[in-house]
């Protein structure tokens, strides 16, 4: 009976601790659903917060480069400056993180972002903010000059990083490369030239990161996070040879700086493939800074339209020839013709020169003759021969903003002008296509400027173009005859044609003078022309086609030319199509022999004689690779990589070397190598002298 009774009091006990926690429990959730705070945490702030955060994974955007390897945009690690303000950020005084001096930040900052003092201080003063940026002087700065800032260990200052993109040759084929720049989301967009018409391919697509975040912005433990990652834009492949392109920009550089014009356009394709090769003008600009756009925003190889001129009489000659109306021999008056109460003249002022063939006609450039022709060719042909060149259409170059130029004509005087190049517009690129038909027996091929596209992250190559035939236009017989033909106009002497006589190789081609409409008629100022040149080189098997063309040249017609064979004569020796050998020396381009399984030394000793810059790799006795390799070609004092037979190889001293020499070196020796930066090495994390490893690492810092 005892023990029955301390059972019931135990259960009583218990009962009414039960309740009691109970009820405690259920006063303790009341207070909690009803306060903003407990445990110094702010419960409203933390209940909003504690959800689903998405972050998104920029895509790199891919690389655009030259046909040999030359990067031409890139994008790079860029930063903005920001400065801590609040003092709350410090937790302890000894390593303040918050802005302390701000007399001194200013001071410190103000010469390495190129900029006052008192510009800094005045944002380091700004009231209630927690951090502020520097403004412009602090944006997209580079990894060098955030080094030298973090260098200066200034408390509460810090940066965000980004991209920017950035064009290492700077002015190198500025129209044709384009630009692209941060829009108004951060995002890095194309707004002209290959950065623009390839925008989807090159800028990739973002990726985002999706997890549960809590009050405090960090990821919520054992919770599951999904990541998409980004996938990297495309590279792109151009046609553009940085050395062709380099001989062109330099020859437009050397005549705009003696001479005045309004413009000038100079573009060199490969006659076989029609890749655009090379193409330069005047004016230009920076792609970095953008100093020099305000004078044209226009690439003049597709965009510009104008009258051509005599340029065009090789293919109105041509039209004759193909409807049967054309004998060379035939002779005809030249000077000047009445059409329906309108005079063609012919350029000496309407004098002449007598009774001439049409062969002489064409050496003349004679518009009398292009007139004689139109008639017996009549409107509708010659229109047609035109349109089939694909004059007064686009040409489908990769490029924005083609114009396709205009080639209606209708009246017998209007054919007339049409046959020598008046009163219609083409385009440069629709010239050069036409042009295709004298270096491809009568087949016309479409120009390019893009030879692939490649996915940047696998090496896949995801577009290659293949040479695209348009058609046979012309009979080889006809071609042949016009090639004949325009050699007789360069080498004839009967024209300014005489100064595109080259030294070393045949150039031929047709000049042309078109004078400029205005509101009232024609100008008729002495430099009121637009004067061009189209050629092919060499003559006996045409490898490029040029073509040329200045308004309102102020100067002598002869250093116009001189300045087209200088570069026509310097693609020569680097193609090594030159006609005449010449005796090696400092300013030859040398093509490079085979050298794999020579002696070192012997090889050693006939490329340094060559004025070459020998990296020899190892101290083996015999050449087991090379770079460059047998055939291609290089300029007097370039680098040329030998990899001897050595069992053990060391690093040579690569500061100041160039991106793609460095590559060269790493692969010739199997290194990893990562890069930070963009210029020339400035420092290395492997030192000369050292042992190389097959397949170790090397970090390269550029600037």
């Amino acid at each position: 009976m005892k023990r029955k009774n301390n059972t019931i009091n135990v259960s009583k006990i218990i009962f009414v601790v039960l309740v009691f926690s109970f009820f405690a429990i259920v006063i303790k959730l009341s207070f909690v659903s009803l306060a903003s705070k407990t445990d110094g945490i702010d419960l409203t702030a933390f209940v909003e917060n504690r959800n689903t955060e998405e972050e998104i994974l920029k895509a790199n955007r891919g690389s655009i480069f030259s046909t040999d390897g030359e990067i031409l945009a890139q994008s790079i690690n860029s930063y903005t400056v920001i400065a801590y303000l609040s003092e709350s950020r410090t937790k302890n005084p000894a390593n303040p993180k918050h802005v302390v001096d701000k007399e001194k930040t200013a001071a410190a900052l103000a010469p390495l972002l190129g900029t006052t003092k008192e510009y800094i201080l005045d944002r380091l003063n700004t009231e209630g903010k927690y951090q502020v940026e520097l403004g412009t002087s602090g944006k997209d700065i580079s990894t060098l000059l955030k080094k030298q800032i973090e260098e200066l260990a200034l408390p509460g200052i810090s940066f965000i990083e980004s991209q920017k993109r950035y064009y290492p040759m700077s002015t190198f084929a500025p129209y044709v490369v384009g630009y692209a720049q941060k829009n108004d989301t951060g995002a890095i967009t194309g707004r002209m030239g290959i950065e623009a018409y390839f925008d989807e391919e090159l800028k990739g697509e973002d990726g985002k990161t999706i997890y549960q975040k809590d009050a405090y912005g960090y990821t919520m433990p054992n919770t599951t996070s999904i990541t998409e990652s980004a996938k990297a834009g495309e590279d792109i492949y151009l046609t553009l040879d940085s050395k062709i392109q380099l001989f062109v920009e330099n020859g437009i550089k050397e005549i705009t700086q003696n001479n005045e014009m309004d413009w000038l356009t100079f573009t060199v394709m490969d006659a076989k493939s029609g890749a655009i090769v090379a193409t330069g003008s005047s004016p230009n600009f920076n792609l970095n800074t953008l100093e020099g756009i305000e004078k044209s925003w226009l690439n003049p190889l597709t965009t510009y339209a104008y009258e051509p001129g005599s340029t065009m009489k090789i293919f109105s000659f041509l039209a004759a020839m193909e409807n049967g109306v054309y004998n060379g021999q035939e002779t005809y008056l030249s000077g000047n013709k009445n059409i329906d109460g309108s005079i063609i003249n012919d350029f000496n002022g309407g004098k002449g020169w007598g009774v001439i063939t049409y062969d002489e006609g064409f050496s003349y450039s004679s518009n009398v003759a292009a007139s004689n022709l139109a008639d017996k060719i009549t409107r509708e042909k010659l229109y047609n021969f035109y349109a089939s060149l694909g004059f007064g259409k686009k040409t489908g170059m990769t490029l924005p903003n083609e114009a396709s130029g205009d080639i209606d004509f209708t009246y017998r005087t209007e054919v007339a002008t049409a046959s020598f190049g008046q009163g219609i517009t083409t385009t440069p690129i629709q010239t050069l296509q036409a042009l295709s038909i004298l270096t491809n027996e009568g087949i016309e091929i479409q120009p390019y400027i893009v030879e692939k596209i490649v996915n940047s992250e696998t090496g896949e190559v995801t577009y290659q173009h293949e040479r695209t035939e348009l058609g046979q236009k012309v009979n080889k017989d006809n071609i042949d005859k016009m090639l004949t033909m325009m050699y007789d106009v360069v080498y004839s002497g009967k024209t300014d044609a005489k100064y595109y006589q080259a030294n070393n190789i045949t150039l031929v081609g047709k000049t042309g003078t078109a004078q400029i409409a205005g509101n009232k008629g024609y100008l008729s100022g002495p430099n009121d022309y637009i004067r061009s040149f189209a050629g092919v080189f060499p003559y006996e098997d045409p490898q490029y086609i040029v073509y040329v063309s200045v308004k309102k040249f102020n100067g002598k017609y002869k250093d116009f030319a001189g300045m087209v064979t200088k570069v026509v004569e310097e693609i020569a020796k680097y193609k090594n199509i030159t006609e005449l050998i010449e005796k090696v020396d400092s300013n030859k381009i040398i093509t490079i022999n085979n050298y794999i399984s020579t002696e070192t030394l012997l090889s050693e000793e006939k490329l340094k004689a060559l004025n070459l810059n020998v990296i020899k790799l190892g101290n083996g006795k015999y050449i087991i690779n090379q770079y460059p390799q047998k055939g291609k070609v290089v300029i007097a004092g370039e680098k040329v990589f030998l990899l001897t037979n050595d069992a053990q190889y060391k690093m040579p001293n690569i500061i100041g070397w160039s991106s793609s020499e460095v590559t060269t070196l790493c692969k010739l020796l199997n290194i990893n190598l990562k890069t930070t930066g963009y210029g020339r090495v400035k420092e290395t994390s492997i030192v000369e002298g050292t042992d190389i490893i097959s397949g170790m690492k090397i970090e390269v810092t550029f600037e």
